[in-house]
């Protein structure tokens, strides 16, 4: 049974995408997006989106429709167009969710393996290099049917990561505990305040990733 991955991510810019410039542009949220799909020779495709905002955008924008205060627009663009939607359709990974927010950019994918999921993400990082993976939920195999959750250690630093090991290989989080911050502080060479400083920045992106 394949392990399949549900992934989001968050690209903080404005310029990855028409529809995240035009949330900017507006300070709005979008999050109802219908692209279509179009042949290899298309010369342009269209995409509609929704807002709750009664604010036209700049650009090739026409408004379809209304139904109070929501309105529905109609985006054109050509096929110069270099987006994430766009990274991660060449590798076969429709996007499931997409939110513009005021300019920030959050995309959930799927990924049916791991080599799959690698491969996305450095086309990602490669384009977009402020992409943030911030959640990566793994699906459950027949063997394990809990709620399984990846934890993106890319995030962590080299430093974090050195102090977590030597916290965790100390005892620091055993109860009762086998040391104390001091100990940890002393074996790694650093002030006790270092220590919980980068302690506390790493516990803070792995709960990020679990809750």
């Amino acid at each position: 049974m394949p392990t399949g991955i549900r992934t989001t991510v968050e690209i903080p810019a404005v310029d990855v995408c028409p529809i995240v410039e035009l949330s900017g542009a507006a300070q709005t949220t979008i999050d109802s997006i219908s692209p279509n799909i179009c042949p290899p020779d298309c010369a342009e495709s269209v995409t509609e989106f929704s807002t709750d905002e009664d604010h036209v955008p700049d650009g090739d924008v026409t408004r379809v429709f209304s139904d109070g205060e929501t309105h529905r627009y109609r985006l054109t663009h050509g096929d110069g167009v270099s987006c994430p939607c766009e990274c991660l359709g060449a590798h076969g990974c429709p996007v499931t969710r997409y939110i513009a927010a005021e300019g920030t950019l959050t995309v959930v994918f799927y990924a049916a393996e791991y080599d799959q999921l690698q491969a996305v993400v450095s086309a990602l990082r490669e384009r977009f290099p402020d992409v943030d993976i911030k959640r990566l939920v793994r699906s459950p195999t027949e063997a394990d049917d809990r709620d399984s959750v990846l934890v993106d250690r890319s995030r962590i630093t080299a430093r974090q990561l050195e102090v977590l090991e030597a916290a965790h290989e100390m005892g620091y989080f055993e109860r009762p505990r086998e040391t104390n911050a001091t100990q940890v502080a002393a074996e790694l060479d650093i002030h006790p305040s270092t220590f919980r400083e980068h302690l506390t920045a790493a516990e803070s992106k792995i709960l990020d990733d679990l809750l």
